[in-house]
């Protein structure tokens, strides 16, 4: 009886130390991955700092997949506006993968439509925030596909662009006095304003140009695809044709009975699975009860 006691009281810690392990374990994984979500897309890239001799122009491109399009749609841009960003573009859609059709009755039938749904998005962020922003994205990361980022250093191009709305302006002060000054004659007048005219739009282009640079700089673009797995939408719709041309032929009866049956067979096996603890226990008793049987008799 002693040995039976002690045979019991291990199979008892065995299991839940098994148990123990497993939730311990399953914990540690969902915390490693979300720390690696994190990770994943922030780093020292999204918050290199701008100087005096460097400016820089940051975007981000993600792609990955989320539990629920529409829930992290709404969260993404929550968090944009949060961080005093706005949503510059989104194009959410449902893309449909597969359709069928299988008649149920004589007069209905079962339309199964398998479909995707996705999410385009292009936000815009400040600069300062570009990585605080990316870490509120990584909350809704199921699967990543990619992460880009780019620091893009303009500074020479904004020192270009300044040169030259500066050369247009001191070349415009030049024609204005030689105007007022020496175009006594229509021909030397039209000629003159024409180069005026042609350093103002010269001028001007700079300047926006300039503008365009200092916006890009100080709110980065985040470029985001988020899809979801593939979702299956049934719905039972009225049936007017004939019902030869929905009843499965002889071959594709017998390919449903064989996936069935395997169905069967599979869910089966997982159950034992499932029960081997309460089998292990079940066999050390009956071992037990059969050792005790034998002493008895003797």
């Amino acid at each position: 009886m002693r040995e039976s006691r002690l045979l019991l009281a291990f199979a008892i810690f065995f299991l839940t130390g098994g148990c123990n392990r497993s939730g311990l374990d399953e914990s540690k994984s969902e915390i490693n991955l979300q720390t690696d979500s994190v990770a994943f897309i922030s780093s020292s890239a999204a918050n290199m700092p701008d100087d005096s001799t460097h400016k820089f122009i940051k975007t981000a491109d993600l792609k990955f997949r989320v539990k629920s399009v529409i829930q992290s749609t709404y969260h993404i841009e929550n968090s944009t506006v949060a961080q005093g960003g706005f949503v510059a573009y989104t194009n959410l859609s449902s893309n449909i993968d597969d359709i069928s059709v299988v008649k149920i009755s004589a007069d209905s039938s079962l339309e199964t439509t398998h479909y995707t749904v996705s999410n385009t998005i292009t936000l815009r962020v400040p600069n300062t925030k570009l990585d605080t922003t990316l870490r509120e994205i990584s909350k809704d990361i199921d699967f990543l596909d990619y992460r880009i980022i780019k620091s893009d250093n303009v500074a020479l191009q904004a020192l270009s662009n300044h040169l030259t709305n500066k050369r247009a302006e001191e070349n415009r002060t030049r024609l204005i006095d030689a105007i007022d000054q020496k175009g006594k004659k229509l021909n030397e007048t039209i000629k003159a304003e024409e180069l005026l005219s042609a350093s103002r739009e010269q001028a001007d282009v700079a300047g926006v140009a300039n503008l365009s640079l200092d916006d890009q700089i100080n709110s980065s673009t985040v470029n985001i695809i988020i899809y979801q797995r593939a979702s299956i939408k049934r719905e039972l719709i009225s049936n007017d044709k004939n019902i030869e041309e929905y009843q499965p032929g002889l071959s594709r009866k017998i390919g449903e009975a064989f996936k069935s049956g395997w169905n069967i067979l599979a869910n089966f096996l997982v159950f034992l699975v499932q029960i081997w603890g309460f089998l292990l226990i079940v066999l050390i008793a009956v071992l037990l009860y059969k050792k005790y049987n034998k002493r008895k008799k003797k």
